[in-house]
């Protein structure tokens, strides 16, 4: 099974330490938030992950190169900056992806989810991981039913920036620029998207106290 790392945007509301490195390379545990990602992946028997890169995406490449270090075979997507948005982006790295359900990480989250859990999940449609509402979120997203279908009704809880996608999902849409959101809520409206709950440890490493956060949890 193939993943995909989402590693194109800016981080601005970590400026100015993304001003020279871009958000994936941060340090978090020893090695770049991304790394975290790549060895869970390679952990969970993934074939081979294709990264999304645009903001400072030169540098992503140099400490990446081909996956080798990381023990998995990994492309890479250049964009350029702010064109695509998220689902944009996906549609554009297509090519790489193959037609099979696939993968997708936002390289910005800290998390021990275990990625295993994505194997053989999704089919036509939009899998999604939910956890807890974070402090800056606290409405959520969606709720999941009794059969673990995705509703858009409360209880909702908050997306993890994980989940598995049906390639189809993103070819329906026509627009280059579009964020993920609308291929979920496309799959939601056609009864083809799921979901699962995770308890574990997640932050979304998008502000200067969560990254604080996510290094005092790797034991920095």
């Amino acid at each position: 099974m193939k993943a995909m790392i989402l590693a194109a945007g800016r981080g601005e509301r970590l400026r100015p330490l993304t001003d020279h490195t871009p958000k994936p390379l941060l340090p978090v545990g020893g090695r770049p938030l991304i790394g975290h990602h790549l060895a869970a992946l390679a952990a969970a028997g993934f074939d081979e992950v294709v990264i999304n890169v645009a903001y400072r995406g030169d540098q992503i490449r140099a400490a990446l190169g081909d996956g080798r270090a990381q023990g998995l075979p990994i492309r890479y997507s250049v964009e350029q900056p702010g064109a695509l948005d998220t689902g944009g982006g996906v549609r554009n790295a297509l090519a790489m992806l193959g037609e099979a359900p696939f993968a997708l990480i936002s390289a910005d989250v800290f998390t021990d989810f275990d990625y295993a859990r994505l194997v053989g999940v999704a089919g036509e449609g939009a899998h999604v991981v939910l956890v807890d509402n974070p402090a800056h979120h606290v409405d959520g997203d969606f709720g999941l039913d009794a059969h673990g279908r995705l509703v858009d009704a409360p209880p909702r809880r908050t997306y993890a920036g994980i989940g598995v996608y049906a390639p189809a999902l993103f070819r329906a849409v026509e627009a280059q620029r579009f964020p993920l959101v609308r291929v979920i809520r496309q799959a939601l409206a056609a009864g083809t998207a799921s979901g699962q709950y995770h308890a574990g440890r997640w932050i979304d490493v998008g502000r200067p106290s969560a990254l604080v956060a996510a290094r005092e949890a790797a034991g920095d």
